[in-house]
């Protein structure tokens, strides 16, 4: 992946924020997005940086984007519904699995105290680690992202972005009691489910959001 040159002139910053502002308001206010600390972070963080060179100018489009090694940027709106899903306050400890472009990274960044991500592709791990360097709110680590990342837990929210076939036991047992996840389930590409999940001592609560289709939650063999 060759990532969009971050050292942006000023026409081409003004002409990506107008792209913003139209995504925003087309995509995501019009489809029932309301909380201010997402969209206040979806304006804040210029998804043009996040993406390959060559897809730049598609970078505020409706749409998933190749990143590479298989894996995609996930469609704005979806990166939304998502993060409102959590129902963040500004002081959580989030756990996010598949940092992918590292976007979705951003966006949670700007909204809460402390991120930890996981990536299993260590070319996308090396590449985020530089890219999302600014963010001191935010840890990365380069392993299996199916055990979760016991070492920080318990986390008050889960986000991940990648589907496995079935709600993997480390992410219960590393959310907190009362904490909320989001997680899509469902075989490769098809038959997916976006799912809320809260936690309640040891009854847990599937909320299903919407149907979607992500890229595998990859394993280490």
């Amino acid at each position: 992946m060759i990532r969009a040159n971050k050292n942006t002139k000023s026409s081409d910053i003004q002409k990506y924020q107008l792209l913003r502002d139209n995504m925003i308001q087309n995509q995501i206010i019009s489809r029932g997005i309301k909380d201010k600390k997402v969209l206040d972070a979806l304006r804040k963080v210029p998804r043009d940086i996040f993406v390959d060179e060559a897809y730049k100018n598609s970078a505020y489009e409706d749409r998933p984007l190749p990143i590479g090694f298989g894996q995609t940027i996930s469609q704005p709106y979806i990166v939304a519904l998502m993060t409102e899903s959590l129902e963040l306050t500004g002081n959580e400890k989030v756990l996010e699995i598949g940092t992918g472009s590292g976007y979705q990274v951003a966006v949670l960044a700007a909204i809460t105290k402390e991120v930890y991500t996981v990536e299993i592709i260590t070319s996308l791990y090396k590449e985020n680690k530089e890219l999302l360097k600014k963010y001191k709110n935010v840890k990365m680590s380069n392993h299996d992202g199916y055990l979760g990342w016991e070492k920080y837990a318990p986390y008050d929210r889960i986000i991940v972005t990648a589907a496995p076939d079935h709600i993997p036991q480390p992410y219960i047992e590393q959310l907190k009691d009362g904490g909320i996840m989001v997680i899509p389930v469902g075989p490769s590409s098809w038959g997916q489910t976006l799912y809320k999940v809260i936690k309640h001592g040891t009854r847990i609560k599937k909320i299903g959001l919407c149907d979607v289709s992500f890229v595998p939650l990859t394993r280490r063999n």
